[in-house]
């Protein structure tokens, strides 16, 4: 049975919420505060990282199913948003290990190479201790993404309504009621909230078990090289060589190669930030490209603001209650399944099972 489905929030995870749920014939509305394009959220710019490569097996699992709905989406929209350039982790042996177990037992290639092969293949990379190579990673282009499946659910019926702030949510008989900043109140069968660091708001007082959302602003930066997109998306792991907590991401993009911090940046309010860039955290990752990417000498950071929302076991939140179903602290390494989650959502709003992992009111440790 076709359903009546609002989605608040038109970022990657509203988006693809649509996409997936107008593809299996529902009516979709998606509510979008901010105008097309926007940078006020998590899902804007040109890079983000795809990758298999997770100590943890589900999460592997995961991006093995965003796969091919990313080359759906593609053939759908007409965009092209996945490149696939390999990736490098390097770091700890110990962690690399892991990885590599991981990626063997779902049958995926992996290649262990030392510092000196690494250097050999990417001379503008310096790998730490030991590294790992693994040819199903690369990056996506973020704003093509996001264009893409709003595009893509429109063509299958989906309405997108840019400059619209949801306020409220209510429970009304089987279904919910939606109020805007405008007043207007819209009845539908069901709900999906994907408002990023603004959850607690429209979520508030309809779910129950939202973990705390820690809303951060993050500061990576673009290295402006002439060959960006030639380079491997990678990731240095702290521990051996880096003592920088969480570690150091980067990958190349129209816009260069990008690297950034994980998880670092001071907590913000969304709606009154200052999106000045910090000096002290422009300088750290200057001094990180120094030692271990001779491929950005002479060249100026262009440095960059965005969100992070995450809980405090850095999983996600993806669960229902009732007609209303919640998709949040999806920031930080979400973006890759982004297709993915939209069917798991889809098959939320139809009533379906969860994952625990993601669930509301679940117990984990805070990492």
């Amino acid at each position: 049975m076709a359903l009546d489905v609002l989605v608040a929030g038109g970022g990657l995870m509203g988006a693809s919420a649509a996409w997936r749920l107008s593809a299996r014939g529902h009516r979709v509305t998606v509510l979008e505060r901010f105008g097309p394009g926007h940078d006020r959220g998590s899902s804007h710019g040109t890079s983000r990282i795809f990758r298999l490569a997770y100590a943890e097996p589900s999460y592997t699992e995961l991006a093995l199913r965003a796969l091919p709905l990313w080359r759906q989406l593609e053939e759908e929209s007409g965009r092209a948003v996945l490149t696939l350039t390999g990736a490098v982790d390097h770091g700890p042996p110990e962690v690399l290990e892991r990885l590599a177990g991981v990626l063997a037992r779902a049958g995926r290639p992996g290649r262990r190479l030392s510092p000196g092969e690494v250097a050999e293949r990417w001379p503008g990379l310096r790998a730490d201790t030991a590294a790992l190579y693994h040819p199903d990673a690369g990056r996506v282009h973020a704003d093509d993404t996001v264009a893409a499946l709003l595009d893509a659910a429109g063509r299958r019926g989906a309405e997108v309504r840019h400059g619209v702030r949801v306020t409220e949510i209510r429970r009304t008989g089987g279904g919910a009621t939606v109020v805007t900043d405008t007043d207007e109140a819209l009845v539908a069968d069901a709900v999906v909230v994907a408002v990023g660091g603004w959850a607690p708001g429209p979520a508030a007082g309809v779910v129950n078990g939202l973990p705390p959302l820690r809303v951060t602003q993050e500061q990576p930066v673009h290295f402006p090289v002439p060959d960006a997109l030639e380079w491997p998306s990678f990731i240095h792991h702290p521990g051996a060589g880096l003592r920088l907590p969480g570690g150091v991401y980067g990958l190349g993009s129209v816009d260069g190669v990008k690297i950034g911090l994980h998880g670092v940046g001071p907590v913000v309010d969304p709606d009154h930030r200052d999106r000045t860039p910090d000096p002290a955290a422009l300088d750290r990752l200057r001094a990180y490209a120094e030692e271990w990417l001779p491929g950005m000498a002479g060249t100026g950071p262009e440095p960059l603001t965005c969100l992070y929302t995450t809980t405090p076991d850095e999983d996600f939140v993806i669960d229902r209650q009732g007609p209303v179903t919640v998709l949040a602290g999806c920031s930080g390494h979400a973006f890759k399944f982004g297709p993915a989650l939209g069917e798991l959502a889809a098959d939320l709003v139809e009533g379906g099972p969860g994952l625990p992992r993601f669930a509301l009111g679940r117990t984990a440790p805070t990492r």
